[in-house]
């Protein structure tokens, strides 16, 4: 199992915190430094079978600087999957890649199920 994660974020770090009270071996990957290109980010859409905009953190400033919110109604999945590429602060997160799915975000009530 892959965490994919911004060290600094605290629901980044509250879900280490549980993969690690629950005893899962897992693996981390920074994603603002070691940041997904395209064809990871399309491989992890497929498998979490969720549309692409689940994928973008509308929270963060750097979604906001570039009023995305707008642009994304419009745009195609290759210019989403272009755009997620270029900075992992505009990727919602933590990811955690399980071997039959992808989890966005932490919610506790749905990581129960891994």
């Amino acid at each position: 199992m892959l965490l994919l994660e911004y060290p600094r974020c605290s629901t980044c770090q509250k879900a280490k915190k549980y993969l690690r009270s629950k005893r899962f071996d897992f693996e981390v990957r920074d994603i603002v430094t070691d940041k997904l290109n395209a064809n990871e980010l399309d491989r992890l859409i497929k498998k979490s079978k969720k549309d692409i905009n689940k994928f973008f953190n509308t929270s963060g400033l750097k979604y906001r600087e570039l009023n995305l919110k707008d642009k994304i109604q419009t745009i195609s999945y290759k210019e989403k999957l272009q755009i997620l590429s270029t900075d992992g602060m505009l990727v919602k997160r933590p990811l955690l890649e399980l071997d039959d799915n992808v989890l966005i975000g932490f919610r506790e009530t749905e990581w129960n199920n891994i």
